[in-house]
């Protein structure tokens, strides 16, 4: 279980560093698919991150504390708002605080998810172990 949290924290990482980089780029081309899709690609990316840092984390006995889900949510969150003050200064790029607020709820989504998950887990191998 330790091996598989320092996996997810070393991806957290090198997710953040990925997501640096193309913070970096004055442009990136995408094709146009539908309105607010750069919206939905930021959820995405940031549910990864979100994801990840909780995966980085030891769960308790019933899956994951409130204390871990918020800290996995507010790093996420910080994050999101330095890519931000990131693009302000890049050519090219600007800020959006719409795009911190996508960042966020992508985070929330994904570590609720994995919250609730962890929990139905545990749950299911105490009922297994029990019975």
């Amino acid at each position: 279980m330790v091996c598989l949290q320092r996996l997810s924290l070393l991806l957290a990482l090198l997710w953040m560093g990925t997501l640096f980089y193309l913070s970096h780029q004055p442009t990136l081309e995408t094709p146009q698919l539908f309105s607010g899709q750069d919206k939905l690609f930021h959820m995405l990316a940031y549910a990864v991150l979100g994801f990840l840092l909780l995966g980085a984390r030891k769960p308790l006995v019933n899956g994951f504390s409130s204390a871990q889900v918020n800290a996995s949510i507010l790093i996420a969150s910080l994050y999101g708002i330095s890519d931000e003050v990131h693009q302000y200064f890049v050519p090219g790029r600007n800020a959006d605080p719409w795009d911190w607020v996508a960042d966020t709820l992508g985070a929330v989504i994904a570590v609720s998810l994995l919250c609730w998950l962890s929990r139905k887990w545990k749950t299911a191998l105490v009922v297994r172990d029990g019975a």
